[in-house]
């Protein structure tokens, strides 16, 4: 039995009948589809969503915003479910470049469904159409090739058969899950075909829990017993396994210290006494002294960024050893570890199987208890310091007073400036949802586009997003989509009137903050170092839709929060933020290369402490 259909109408059709199953839990695979529709996909993908209403289309205004919010909808929903994006061929296309390699680089599935140029190429060169040399067989979605876990282009409408269900495959796929990428030339979008029946039955994709391998599990265990010092670091693969509440039970057991990277947060409460907080080049003092001295390693879910192994200089004692629990062959190897490449949450239930009754010293599990209550009184300390009542306040107490406010199951949502470093060593994280951060590709403009997509996969939760000024410069759009759909949540808009993050960075390498200052250019100097601009971020915001609160301090602060959860739509809350003080650092080290040679005394002094950092880097064979 065959079904008459275009090609735009198959694919929405079969995309509808996609369902995923995990722990005998099984539900629809896709959302819906975000879209902007042009001259490469509104007379196929656009006519096809319009007949199949229950698969909702959403009008978006970015297409890189559009794929920044599928990608929070994938994270929250724990990889177990997805969005698609379609796009016009051309510059609406390309916008979805950055999208695309945020949700590869985090691991985040998406289906990309840009136009292309047409397959005949009789028209040809058509608007918005890149021409090669040497080459007709080429269009600038090839450009989505390195971003993407799977591309394709349908260039005949029998090719989506084969393709489609390599879509699913990839997407599906707990190792190699990212963007997935099919071209649809606008012409062969609308092409009828006589489809089989069969590729439209409903299809529930199994999500299977692979087990490690038996010896090198009992090898793992031999290793942790012998170890003095052993550290745990979650990474997002605990969360994304729903491996939370077994680790839990693990430290518990164990008195482990458990570590966290930036997508790993949450993945134990901030009070448990095992835990130790962020660990890295963004860490806790305690978490980076544990890590100098660990001679075991427990990596689980973790791609071992620079930022969490401090550009590997981080784990100091010579006797270290690594152990990596990932579902992703990649990174289970890395750092020459003994490789357990299976999912996380059924390695951990193997592991206390065979550790029986171990424990780690007493001396060490108090030792790892005092850090956690020493820490915890550190944090309060920074949150209430910071000339809270004195604008411009401090970020610290901006962070303070929001992570006071929310509740326990709330959704905190960040991905670029100085916010991250500063809420990986201070944010209480009380879920797994609760610290959302954006930072495999800590991508600006990320903020307020997740924050939509974030309260879309739970309406259940509040979701707040903590944007600085460059972040919502970047992308403010779809606070309008949010007002469309009735999606509310709060955005918190820090402004310290410059890039604070990169202006930090900067000065730490002599470079004096150059260029990340909003200042107007002086004529006597020809320099950007005037007088700040005077631009109305909050009014900007109420134009779009939003509910706006301007607060001063962090009394004001305060209110507004109350007052914004009570708002019955989505709510920016302005206030101004010092852009010199942030929370310092903890004596990890984060490479930057710095200029070798330079008439800056600044940047000559930097150059020389780069060289000493370089000498506490290792590497591991």
């Amino acid at each position: 039995m065959t079904i008459r259909l275009t090609v735009a109408q198959a694919t929405i059709k079969f995309l509808k009948q996609q369902y995923l199953e995990r722990d005998d839990i099984v539900s629809p695979y896709f959302g819906g589809c975000f879209g902007i529709f042009g001259h490469g996909n509104v007379a196929g993908l656009g006519q096809a969503l319009k007949e199949n209403p229950d698969f909702r289309y959403f009008q978006c205004r970015n297409e890189q915003s559009m794929v920044h919010t599928a990608v929070a909808y994938a994270k929250v929903k724990n990889r177990l479910g997805a969005m698609v994006c379609t796009s016009s061929i051309g510059p609406g296309a390309t916008n979805m470049l950055t999208g695309a390699a945020l949700a590869t680089i985090n691991r985040l599935p998406v289906l990309l469904l840009p136009g292309d140029i047409f397959a005949t190429r009789e028209p040809n060169p058509v608007l918005q159409q890149l021409e090669s040399a040497s080459t007709q067989d080429i269009s600038v979605n090839d450009c989505f090739k390195p971003v993407s876990k799977y591309w394709d282009r349908i260039n005949r409408p029998e090719q989506l058969i084969y393709s489609l269900p390599e879509v699913m495959r990839v997407l599906t796929s707990q190792a190699e899950m990212g963007a997935v990428t099919l071209s649809m030339p606008q012409d062969v979008q609308v092409q009828a075909y006589d489809f089989p029946e069969a590729l439209f039955k409903k299809r529930i994709w199994k999500i299977a829990r692979p087990r490690p391998d038996l010896k090198q599990l009992i090898t793992a265990a031999e290793w942790i017993r012998m170890a003095q010092k052993p550290v745990i670091i979650a990474g997002g693969g605990a969360i994304y396994s729903d491996a939370c509440a077994v680790l839990h039970q693990f430290a518990s057991k164990t008195g482990i210290p458990v570590g966290e990277t930036f997508a790993g947060k949450g993945a134990v409460r901030f009070d448990q006494p095992y835990s130790i907080g962020g660990l890295g080049a963004t860490g806790t003092k305690y978490a980076i002294e544990i890590a100098n001295e660990a001679d075991l390693v427990i990596g689980i879910g973790t791609r071992y960024s620079d930022f969490t192994t401090a550009s590997k200089s981080i784990f100091k004692n010579p006797a270290v050893r690594f152990i990596n629990i990932n579902i992703n062959e990649l990174d289970s190897f890395k750092h020459a570890a003994l490789p357990l490449t299976a999912d996380a949450k059924a390695t951990l239930e193997e592991l206390s199987v065979q550790l029986n009754d171990y424990e780690v010293a007493s001396a060490y599990r108090k030792r790892i208890g005092d850090i956690n209550k020493a820490w915890d009184l550190e944090v309060t300390k920074i949150y209430e310091e910071g000339n809270g009542s004195v604008p411009p306040i401090d970020q610290a107490v901006v962070i303070g007073a929001l992570n006071t406010f929310m509740d326990d199951r709330d959704v905190m949502i960040n991905a670029s400036g100085s916010a991250p470093g500063d809420l990986h060593k201070l944010w209480r994280a009380t879920d797994p949802k609760n610290f959302h951060l954006e930072y495999g590709y800590s991508c600006m403009g990320y903020e307020i586009a997740a924050g939509l997509g974030a309260k879309m996969a739970d309406p259940s939760r509040e979701v707040y997003v903590l944007c600085g000024d460059g972040g919502y410069l970047m992308n403010n759009h779809e606070i309008v989509t949010a007002i469309q759909e009735g999606i509310k949540f709060t955005i918190l808009l820090l402004n310290n009137n410059g890039y604070a993050s990169i202006g930090g960075l900067s000065e730490s390498i002599g470079g004096e903050r150059f260029g990340t200052r909003y200042q107007f250019r002086e004529g006597d100097t020809g320099q950007l170092s005037g007088d700040f601009l005077p631009v109305d971020l909050a009014q900007n915001a109420e134009s779009l839709g939003a509910m706006v609160i301007r607060t001063t301090d962090k009394d004001s602060l305060d209110q507004a929060l109350v007052q914004a959860k009570l708002n019955p739509r989505t709510t920016l809350i302005y206030i101004e933020t010092n852009l010199y003080r942030t929370v310092k650092g903890y004596h990890a080290w984060w490479e930057v290369p710095v200029a070798e040679v330079s008439t800056s005394a600044a940047t000559q002094a930097a150059y020389k402490s780069y060289q000493e950092n370089k000498k506490t880097q290792r590497t591991f064979l």
